[in-house]
């Protein structure tokens, strides 16, 4: 069964996808009080390994699916990329919540609104690493519909991620993150190496 499986290019797609949305912290913007760039270089600083974390992760998943690889080193590489994002946002998510609410209005709220779909996500992520362990790879067929399966959930996790993020970085919050060296970095690493 040579050539590679539509159904993986579909789920490096959909991770490459989930990876964006934690390197989305740049933008730019002047105007900030100390106390809020005091928070964002903290959140940042905690945030950059980890977005190479998960950068990495999608970059592994993205080299097998162009492999040809044999089900069997798919899953091993999947199963082990998915604990990798469940520790990253995990990570991601301790560290907005150590950092405090953001010193903006209505800033507790969207710190616990962002830790909570943080952690959501980081649980999500560590179902389909098991679902990903249970696939049958000595049927090619089932293991296919199988990651056709997990594919599509990565859409909707990719989703909730991406709002999450959002939400955190909604007016000077997000400003402030945006003038953050870590920040820059995290979104400006190339991928691959």
């Amino acid at each position: 069964m040579e050539g590679t499986n539509p159904v993986n290019k579909k789920l490096a797609a959909a991770l490459s996808g989930g990876a964006v949305l934690v390197l989305a912290l740049s933008g730019c913007s002047d105007d900030s009080n100390e106390k809020l760039d005091s928070w964002a270089k903290q959140v940042c600083d905690k945030v950059q390994p980890q977005a190479k974390k998960i950068e990495a992760a999608n970059t592994a998943i993205q080299k097998e699916t162009s492999d040809n690889s044999e089900p069997e080193q798919v899953q091993k590489t999947d199963s082990q990329a998915f604990q990798d994002m469940s520790d990253a946002y995990k990570a991601i998510g301790d560290a907005v919540d150590k950092a405090g609410a953001p010193p903006v209005d209505g800033g507790d709220k969207k710190q616990q609104n962002a830790v909570k779909e943080l952690d959501k996500i980081s649980t999500s992520y560590a179902d389909l690493k098991k679902k990903v362990d249970k696939l049958d790879t000595g049927d090619q067929a089932k293991f296919a519909d199988g990651l056709k399966g997990i594919a599509g959930q990565l859409d909707t996790l990719s989703q909730d991620g991406s709002d999450a993020l959002k939400n955190l970085e909604e007016g000077d919050v997000g400003k402030a993150m945006a003038k953050q060296e870590s920040c820059k970095s995290a979104s400006a690493t190339p991928s691959g190496s």
